[in-house]
C-alpha cells in the first residue's frame, strides 16, 4: 500500500512529477526486475532438479534453457527443457557382477542383465565397438548380438513441473518479485 500526504500545493506537484516518472521509467525497469527474478529462479530450478533427478549439475545446466526474456511490452520469462528418458550413463553408472549400478532419482539401484563392457568377470574390457560408457541390455537370449541402450524413468521436462522444482519457481515469482516491484514504485514516486 502506498500512503501519500501533502499539506500544500508543492507536495501535490512533487507527487504529480513522481507519477510522470513512474509512467516513463517503470516500463523500462520492470523487464529488468522480471529478468533478475527469472535468472534467480533458474538457479533454484537447476539446484532442485539436481537433487530431484540424481543427475549431475552440469547435465541439468545444459538441459534447462531460458527461451524468453522480458523486454518492454513483453513481460515473460520462461524456462524450457526438451528430451525423453535420460540414459543411465548420466547417473554415475558402474558395472557390477549382477548388472549396472546407477543413481536415478538419487537412489542407487542395480539394473540386472545390463552391461557397459564386454568379457567375463573379473577381466572386463571395452569391446572393439565403442560403448562410450552407455549401459546396454541384450535383446532376446543371452547369446544374442543385438543390444539396446537402457534408459531411466527420469524425464527432465516432467521433473521441472513437479515437487520442489516447481515450488522453487513459483516461490520466486510469487514471493520475491512483488516486494521488488513495490520498492521500485516507491522509489519512482518519491
Amino acid at each position: 500500500m502506498l500512503n501519500a500526504r501533502w499539506e500544500n500545493l508543492e507536495g501535490l506537484r512533487k507527487y504529480a512529477n513522481g507519477i510522470k516518472r513512474l509512467n516513463t521509467e517503470f516500463p523500462k525497469v520492470l523487464p529488468r526486475i522480471v529478468n533478475q527474478v527469472g535468472r534467480r529462479s533458474r538457479t533454484r530450478v537447476v539446484r532442485n532438479l539436481t537433487k530431484q533427478t540424481g543427475l549431475q549439475r552440469r547435465v541439468i545446466v545444459r538441459a534447462v534453457k531460458n527461451v524468453d526474456t522480458a523486454k518492454p511490452g513483453k513481460l515473460l520469462y520462461s524456462l524450457q527443457s526438451r528430451g525423453g528418458f535420460v540414459r543411465l550413463k548420466y547417473f554415475s553408472a558402474r558395472e557390477t557382477r549382477r548388472g549396472v549400478s546407477a543413481i536415478p532419482f538419487g537412489n542407487r539401484q542395480i539394473f540386472g542383465g545390463t552391461f557397459i563392457m564386454g568379457g567375463l568377470f573379473p577381466h572386463r574390457h571395452v569391446k572393439s565397438w565403442n560403448l562410450d560408457g552407455h549401459v546396454y541390455r541384450r535383446i532376446g537370449n543371452a547369446a544374442s548380438r543385438r543390444v539396446t541402450q537402457v534408459r531411466s524413468e527420469v524425464r527432465i521436462p516432467d521433473e521441472m513441473i513437479r515437487g520442489e522444482t516447481r515450488e522453487a519457481f513459483e516461490h520466486e515469482a510469487s514471493v520475491t518479485m512483488p516486494p521488488r516491484v513495490e520498492a521500485v514504485i516507491r522509489k519512482l514516486l518519491t
